[in-house]
């Protein structure tokens, strides 16, 4: 049934690589769910309780988004299966006269089988997350979801940047990050249509939400023409409040952060006035068999929010990982591990159904769950859903004699851990030809340590988790107040941060530049930066342009969070988004009384949705797709500096240093 996954078992390679995938991110898990502002299991049922309501009022609900979007000047499709998704996409190509796409992570596309169908057309794609670049240029599928390259070492990705970028053989992967950047740069300014993909729409404000962290997906959606964004139908939250609270959970299950990088919060295309931003934005709305899902006994699965925690957790998925998930006749599915055992089947038909057997019921995938979604029920249900009374057809006696004692076993404790302790014994001497790292699994019972439960007021994290993207120690326990707080939260994710004197700020801006040799600055327009803060630093010798090739951005911003240490940047006339994202660094300037404690107080603003777009910065764009090793600067700032203007009497009420970089 499973003629490929001998080949995956015996790759020492392949091995080592998802086993340290498995140790790093259970690791960073661990931390990340201590940070929340409730105990685990009170804050993901509050998570699906929003998902639930959601698939509960669907109709509802789209109803209300689509109305929203619409006002702002998206235009909507609707594809009710694949195929129709990419005759709208191809069309949109033709009408533009598209000749190169690029595209940040999608699944969705995946499913759909874009890129092959616009190659087809004649249309170059290229894919700019570096995990998907990667395996783009090996001509292979997607590993993970999450970690698209993670079945690769930096070994064979030295050798492919070799061959197709013409750079010397390095197994640095800063050098790799950088050698790709450069590659990549010129393809984002000639490309004439942007692709997308869609973590969450707001009901509420018809608010397109992307959530990365290399900065790819923000040239994707702001620097082509053409924008499209391609949905799934199920993807919806209904206000920016509850969108505050799934962006708790998802980076914290995904990649152990806090926040990503970026949260993209998409509305229409630009204005005649604004400075950047495409001149068209489409959103493709894809049902292709959720509506029909919802409908059966694995509805649940239409909560999932594509975190990839359940692959993390999985045994089976540490030992064969994403390409050993395959259907009858080697078919394809973009969702491997336990969640793909159910949505692959539920959405694409019974020749995905053998997928629930590579599973033992160890249960990790549902603890780790940020949606609550109990996996293995709904895994025995594909099981059943191929003929009810006996096991798939084609496996051997001992296999479905193992089988039904199993599922006899499970539901008694003690018995079950009996036969775990035989099976963990006795198993290597049975005289039959057995993959065993997957056997030895269903001997296998996660005991993930429950995160201790935290006492916050509600204003956010207690311990800021120290994942791939954080260098500090997770142990420390950041200040209540909101100005120190952000201080604390700002400097774990890597920003730079300065205190200054509200008359002092041209002159330390200044100095600092000086300090790092830079000279042209990138800035939103005077009127919405510090009064007479443009003209101060052009006295003081430093020289602005709007061009790619500036030095360094330098900008305000509407919001600073406490809780996570990030910026909430609108566009809008005078102030480009480019200007945080193009130039390797970008500095931003914060008024005391713009840092509010909570997700929620910032997204709730009323002018966050003015533009045709906003940004959430919360440290430099990262990524850690090669071998989970974090690189900084991948497609934005590697350096984000923050100039914090405060006065003397906050100042002694926080106690928080000033530094006087003018002096």
């Amino acid at each position: 049934m499973f003629p490929h996954l001998d080949t995956l078992l015996h790759d020492p390679a392949l091995q080592e690589a998802l086993q340290a995938n498995a140790r790093r991110r259970k690791a960073a898990w661990d931390r990340a769910m201590r940070t929340l502002p409730l105990p685990w299991e009170e804050a993901r049922e509050r998570a699906a309780a929003i998902r639930r309501r959601v698939l509960e009022n669907w109709d509802a609900y789209l109803k209300r988004f689509l109305r929203q979007v619409q006002s702002r000047g998206v235009v909507v499709h609707h594809a009710r299966d694949a195929h129709q998704a990419q005759e709208i996409l191809l069309h949109l190509a033709r009408e533009h006269r598209v000749r190169l796409a690029v595209k940040s992570k999608s699944m969705l596309t995946e499913e759909i089988g874009l890129n092959e169908a616009l190659e087809t057309a004649g249309i170059e794609v290229v894919e700019t997350d570096l995990g998907e670049f990667i395996v783009q240029l090996r001509r292979e599928k997607p590993a993970h979801i999450i970690t698209p390259a993670v079945h690769l070492r930096r070994q064979e990705v030295g050798r492919l940047l070799q061959k197709h970028l013409g750079i010397p053989y390095t197994e640095d992967v800063a050098q790799m990050t950088r050698a790709v950047r450069a590659y990549l740069r010129n393809k984002f300014l000639q490309a004439d249509m942007g692709i997308s993909g869609v973590n969450f729409g707001v009901a509420e404000t018809g608010t397109l939400v992307l959530v990365t962290n290399e900065g790819n997906g923000r040239m994707v959606t702001t620097a082509p023409r053409l924008h499209v964004a391609v949905m799934g139908l199920e993807r919806l939250v209904p206000t920016m409040a509850d969108l505050a609270w799934m962006l708790r959970l998802l980076p914290r299950a995904a990649t152990g952060q806090v926040l990503t990088a970026y949260v993209s919060l998409l509305h229409g295309p630009r204005g005649p006035h604004d400075p950047d931003g495409p001149q068209q934005r489409h959103l493709v709305l894809v049902d292709n068999g959720r509506r029909a899902l919802a409908h059966t006994p694995l509805d649940d699965i239409l909560r999932c929010i594509r975190c990839g925690a359940c692959l993390n957790a999985c045994p089976v998925f540490a030992h064969i990982g994403g390409h050993g998930y395959r259907g009858q006749g080697n078919a394809f599915t973009p969702y491997p591990g336990p969640m793909g055992a159910v949505l692959s089947p539920g959405l694409f038909g019974p020749r995905f159904r053998n997928l629930a057997y590579l599973c033992t019921l160890c249960g990790a995938c549902a603890e780790v769950c940020p949606v609550a979604i109990p996996l293995p029920q709904r895994i025995l249900d594909v099981r059943r859903g191929r003929e009810p009374s006996r096991p798939l057809p084609g496996l051997p006696w001992w296999l479905r004699l193992g089988l039904r004692a199993y599922g006899r076993l499970i539901p008694h404790p003690r018995l079950f851990r009996l036969a775990q302790g035989l099976l963990q014994r006795w198993l290597p001497r049975l005289p039959i030809p057995l993959p065993m790292p997957l056997l030895r699994g269903a001997a296998y019972r996660l005991r993930r340590p429950r995160p201790a439960p935290v006492s916050l007021q509600g204003e956010g994290p207690a311990r800021a988790a120290a994942s791939q993207t954080a260098s500090p120690s997770p142990d420390a326990t950041p200040p209540q107040d909101p100005i120190p707080r952000f201080l604390h939260q700002a400097r774990r994710v890597d920003t730079e941060t300065h205190t200054i004197a509200p008359d002092r700020l041209a002159q330390a801006i200044a100095a600092w530049c000086r300090e790092n040799h830079i000279q042209t600055l990138w800035a939103w327009e005077a009127e919405h930066l510090p009064a007479g803060l443009v003209e101060a630093l052009q006295r003081l010798g430093l020289r602005f342009t709007s061009s790619h090739q500036a030095q360094a951005g330098l900008t305000g911003v509407l919001r600073a969070i406490a809780e996570t240490g990030s910026l909430l940047l609108p566009s809008g006339p005078g102030r480009p988004l480019g200007a945080s994202l193009w130039p390797p660094i970008h500095l931003a300037v914060v008024r005391a009384s713009q840092i509010v404690p909570r997700l929620e107080d910032a997204l709730t603003d009323p002018r966050l949705t003015q533009g045709p777009a906003a940004v959430l910065v919360t440290g430099p764009s990262r990524t850690a797709d090669i071998e989970m090793t974090l690189t900084l600067g991948v497609h934005g700032p590697e350096r984000l500096v923050v100039f914090l203007l405060q006065d003397a009497h906050q100042k002694r009420a926080t106690k928080s240093p000033t530094v006087n970089l003018a002096s």
